[in-house]
């Protein structure tokens, strides 16, 4: 039962693994949001709950150190992926 367990709470962990490897870069936003921008400057943003959240055209977010970013892209469907590979049944 303890591996069982063991292996459910790494899932998370694993899935967030493949949609970090897969960006260039991930940044900690001020509101406990994470933004990923990927290879191809286009970006996704994740909320601290783990799911993802559409981004307007030009939408500016705000970095944990404070500075903003203009974002490039919606990648909705490309980080929902990453997000969730590893948790088919």
């Amino acid at each position: 039962m303890f591996l069982v367990l063991s292996m459910a709470a790494l899932a998370p962990a694993i899935a967030t693994d493949a949609a970090r490897s897969a960006a260039e870069q991930v940044i900690a936003l001020q509101n406990g949001e994470a933004l990923y921008v990927f290879k191809d400057g286009l970006m996704a943003k994740e909320s601290k709950f783990g799911g993802v959240i559409h981004l307007s055209k030009g939408e500016v977010v705000q970095t944990a150190d404070g500075k903003s970013i203009t974002t490039a892209g919606n990648e909705v469907a490309r980080l929902y992926v990453l997000l969730n590979e590893g948790h088919e049944n």
